[in-house]
């Protein structure tokens, strides 16, 4: 396999259409949505694109600690490597910047990692899901999910996904995602501005923001207006690690006698405790996202009792090879794997939609890129309505617009 010769590195930023609390205004008083471009190039002048989606107020890396990570440590051990080699492209990687209690820097990882799937794709000519591997086999559905069944009208969607996977073709379950409009403000009249918005486009589904600064009163009345709303949609609140475990284990079946589906992040996951509490209560399946940034997080807190499920972000998860781990796991164990992301644009959101599309899921995705985004560099990269396709060319699926290309600059080279 010919070998990484060259390494480019650019800044790109994506103007923000609407409103949301993640993205705050530049001193030029616009709202932009940060990303670091990469593009490796191989022996034989083939190209694979890769993409670090930092935002501080969700994680703790930001635009200039990807830039120098990716130019100044990570860069050196990439150089010159196979890139279809990932389970050698990551310890390398996680040599260079060593893990603590879990992957160290793993969005600016996850670029160097989507960036070597586009360009092995190219280069044997296949989409980025075929070099996954066949999708795991499901096991039987836990208890702990079947008495979540409190609507037989929407139950079906509560469960598991079973799809039929042809694995020794390497088929796929689907081709498309179903993708869900998020709802995420302290304003009442904002919140019916954005319903009637993800109507309009033509979304079914919704998920929600909870927790702080909100108070629950205002959470459970958001609840109940959405679930009006779309009386037949799924459900989703995200407390993005907002409430106490008392909160949480108080809201959880208060949630749920609102219409909410599942309860995502509704603590910090160093509160392992309050997760296994709420496991223990059943109000609502309970996923898990801040925390899980690597396989052997995922592991552990499987084995602690923690979650009934992952909301998965490959963005966060240092890249497609741990995030297929991932999800081999969960499914092994019976567990959601939900999809999910970080406003993620163009080749964040191609990586993301390979990995949930090889993954069966049939729930809809909270890849919410495509709703505040208002730009992006593969222009065929838009829903129709709530119905993400799937590109069938090599890699990733998609060449960039010049403007991807003239904001690199090299940052190493054989």
């Amino acid at each position: 396999m010919p070998r990484i010769t060259k390494i480019e590195l650019g800044r790109f930023d994506y103007a923000v259409a609407g409103e949301f609390k993640f993205f705050k205004p530049d001193a030029d008083g616009r709202v932009r949505r940060p990303s670091v471009l990469v593009r490796l190039t191989d022996e034989a002048g083939t190209i694979g694109w890769g993409q670090s989606v930092p935002v501080p107020t969700w994680t703790y890396e930001t635009v200039e600690s990807v830039l120098t990570t990716l130019e100044h440590y990570l860069a050196p051990v990439v150089l010159g490597r196979d890139p279809a080699d990932f389970a050698g492209l990551h310890a390398a990687m996680n040599t260079a910047i060593r893990p603590a209690f879990s992957v160290g820097q793993p969005l600016a990882k996850a670029a160097f990692d989507l960036a070597c799937h586009d360009l092995v794709g190219r280069q044997r000519g296949v989409p980025a899901w075929q070099l996954f591997g066949p999708p795991p086999a499901r096991s039987k559905v836990g208890a702990s999910l079947l008495a979540i069944e409190r609507s037989p009208s929407r139950a079906s969607s509560l469960l598991p996904d079973t799809p039929n996977i042809p694995s020794s073709a390497f088929g796929l379950a689907r081709d498309n995602l179903t993708l869900s409009w998020t709802v995420a403000s302290p304003d009442r009249a904002v919140v019916e501005r954005q319903l009637a918005e993800g109507r309009a486009r033509g979304y079914r589904n919704f998920n929600i923001k909870v927790g702080a600064p909100q108070t629950a009163e205002y959470d459970l009345a958001l609840a109940k207006l959405v679930r009006a709303f779309a009386p037949e949609g799924f459900l989703w609140a995200d407390a993005n690690t907002g409430y106490t475990p008392a909160e949480a284990l108080a809201m959880a079946p208060r949630l749920r006698d609102a219409g909410v589906d599942v309860l995502e992040s509704p603590l910090p996951p160093t509160q392992i405790r309050g997760y296994q509490a709420l496991k223990r209560q059943g109000a609502l399946p309970i996923l898990m996202d801040e925390g899980i940034v690597g396989p052997e997080v995922a592991t552990e807190f499987i084995a602690l009792n923690m979650l009934d499920g992952i909301a998965m972000k490959p963005a966060r998860n240092a890249g497609l090879w741990p995030s297929v781990q991932i999800v081999r796991e969960l499914q092994q164990h019976g567990l959601m794997v939900l999809g999910s992301g970080l406003t993620d644009p163009d080749f964040s959101l191609l990586g993301a939609a390979h990995l949930f599309a090889w993954s069966g899921i049939a729930r809809p995705c909270a890849l919410n890129g495509p709703q505040f985004l208002a730009e992006r560099l593969c222009a065929d990269l838009m829903p129709a309505a709530d119905i993400l396709r799937l590109p069938t060319a090599p890699g990733l699926g998609f060449s960039p617009e010049p403007r991807a290309a003239a904001c690199l600059r090299p940052v190493a080279q054989l």
